[in-house]
């Protein structure tokens, strides 16, 4: 799994999640979902605002851990799954 390490960053720059949002352009829904690991992807362009804000290189932005992201995804599409085949309740009945 790639994790975005953009908190240490900041931390170490004593910069706020706001204020790289303010610099960057970039949304704080966008950021947050990187932030958060909710992000399926990065554009190269949002990598490089990142980078060039915080003075670093996108190797200090991502990182590869040991475990697999595919685990957790197959674990929502597993939960949405049995949501949708859960028989439906009628309100009144």
């Amino acid at each position: 799994m790639i994790e975005i390490r953009i908190d240490g960053l900041l931390e170490a720059q004593g910069r706020s999640f706001y204020w790289l949002a303010k610099e960057t352009g970039i949304s704080h829904t966008t950021l947050w979902r990187l932030k958060k690991g909710k992000a399926l992807g990065i554009n190269f362009d949002t990598l490089e605002k990142i980078c060039r804000v915080l003075n670093c290189q996108p190797g200090d932005v991502l990182a590869l851990s040991r475990e697999k992201k595919s685990v957790q995804r197959q674990a929502v599409k597993d939960k949405k799954e049995r949501s949708r085949n859960a028989p439906q309740r009628r309100a009144g009945v």
